[in-house]
């Protein structure tokens, strides 16, 4: 009797524990998927889907406004991309300040933190672009406004520590974003970031130029930029065969012969920028003695014939636009060149924008955040290349700034990264960005990042883009 009696109240033991568990189970929610969650955003639509082993890529649109000081007055469909690893891990929020990549990558401090990458295509740059445009609403404040929302939008599903980061203007974007909204990051990691405070004082490029790399190295890249305004009417014959072949026109620049010289004289500044010292043997070593067809296929590789016609203008008026109303431009010299061939020199942003585009200089804008970092600057870190060009102007730190760091890795162009850094600066920058991505400590001290390199997906060369675009 005692027997059936313990067997019946286990029974009953087992029978309410199992009708407890079933209860938990059919109230615990089931998981939404990351897809249902980014699309449950307000203002949030889906272009595609992409696969990539590990993560889940999207490539979404999401409503901004025109105007962010009056969010009644018009909306613009903005496109990002999510790569996403999982909502565990910290996230790294990436733009190039131009157009935005529809193709799973991952940038250095993504791989650094294993972590998810968010990455916005700048206002202005199509398809992200308002229509009717009105160019008044392209500046550095809304567009760190475009960050915020976005930021502010994804905060709630992506609950970890977050980093900013970019490459040239990229790197400026990341600061001004830091600068309007310094609550929203826990770090940011800009590279090779421009920083004209005063757009009329440009001597430090002078210097630069008669400094980089070596002396051979420098009177060859001189001298074929020399030969090709001596050469001008055999070769802009050429370039007018080339611009009818191609459909090329030049009514914003002004003429063929403007669009000629623009080229020619962003030969050696686009060798620096995109090339290496090693790349140097690659330059015609006589230019005096060179072919027509080795001059012009050395200026093309370098600084391309196509980049100042109407059709390779188009894509980059919204940065010429905002290079000529706050950013500023490098205007530089060329010693080396008899004042007769040079005739209009290095050509002000102005004149690479359509002329019904109204366009007025801030000269407050760049002073304001300059003087912001180097008082303010916190969890920032500034990496440039020693002989990129756009490095010879940079953001620098001050007293007021904490925990916040400016390398310089050698020999390295406008590709310049971490990981290019020497031994010491290399481990103290990873570091760095492991502890603000909120990684357990015994990880940071370890110093090195946290995922696998992918040769697909991870993305170490320097962007290219026409010379003298950041």
């Amino acid at each position: 009797m005692r027997k059936a009696l313990r067997w019946l109240l286990a029974l009953m033991v087992l029978i309410g524990t199992l009708s407890t568990a079933g209860a938990a189970t059919a109230a615990e929610p089931q998981a939404v998927d990351i897809k249902d969650r980014l699309l449950a955003v307000p203002g949030m639509s889906l272009v595609e889907e992409k696969p990539y082993p590990g993560y889940r890529y999207f490539v979404l649109e999401y409503t901004q406004p025109v105007d962010h000081r009056h969010p009644g007055k018009g909306t613009f469909q903005q496109r990002i991309t999510v790569l996403h690893r999982d909502v565990s891990r910290p996230t790294v929020f990436y733009t190039g300040g131009y157009n935005v990549s529809t193709t799973p990558g991952r940038r250095e401090p993504t791989q650094i933190v294993d972590g998810n990458q968010v990455s916005m295509e700048y206002r202005f740059f199509t398809p992200s672009r308002p229509s009717p445009a009105d160019w008044s609403k392209l500046d550095i404040w809304q567009a760190a406004s475009d960050q915020h929302r976005i930021f502010t939008a994804l905060k709630k599903i992506y609950g970890k520590k977050w980093i900013s980061t970019g490459g040239s203007k990229g790197g400026m974007t990341a600061t001004y974003y830091e600068r309007f909204y310094p609550r929203d990051m826990d770090g940011v990691v800009a590279y090779v970031a421009p920083n004209d405070v005063v757009n009329d004082e440009d001597s430090a490029y002078d210097r630069f130029f008669a400094s980089v790399g070596t002396k051979e190295c420098r009177d060859r890249l001189n001298a074929v930029q020399r030969e090709a305004l001596v050469r001008r009417e055999p070769l802009e014959k050429k370039y007018a065969a080339y611009a009818a072949e191609n459909g090329y026109t030049f009514t914003t620049v002004g003429s063929l012969d403007r669009a000629y010289e623009a080229v020619v004289l962003d030969y050696v500044w686009g060798f620096w920028q995109y090339s290496l010292l090693s790349d140097c043997a690659s330059v015609p070593a006589d230019a005096a003695t060179a072919t027509d067809d080795e001059i012009w296929n050395s200026v093309d590789t370098i600084s391309g014939f196509s980049a100042y016609a109407d059709q390779g203008l188009a894509t980059y008026t919204p940065y010429y636009y905002q290079a000529g109303t706050q950013l500023g431009a490098p205007t530089i010299h060329f010693p080396y060149i008899e004042k007769k061939y040079v005739r209009y020199g290095y050509q002000p942003p102005r004149n690479f924008v359509p002329r019904d585009i109204p366009m007025t200089f801030q000269p407050g804008a760049m002073r304001d955040v300059d003087s912001w970092v180097r008082h303010n600057a916190r969890h920032m870190l500034f990496v440039y290349g020693q002989n990129d060009p756009w490095g010879a102007e940079r953001f620098r730190l001050g007293k007021g700034a904490k925990d916040s760091y400016v390398f310089t890795a050698p020999g390295l162009n406008h590709g310049a990264n971490v990981a290019g850094l020497v031994a010491d600066q290399k481990a103290l920058a990873t570091a760095r960005i492991l502890d603000w991505a909120g990684v357990p400590a015994p990880t940071v001290s370890q110093a090195r990042p946290l995922a696998r390199f992918d040769a697909k997906l991870d993305v170490r060369d320097v962007e290219r883009e026409p010379a003298l675009r950041p």
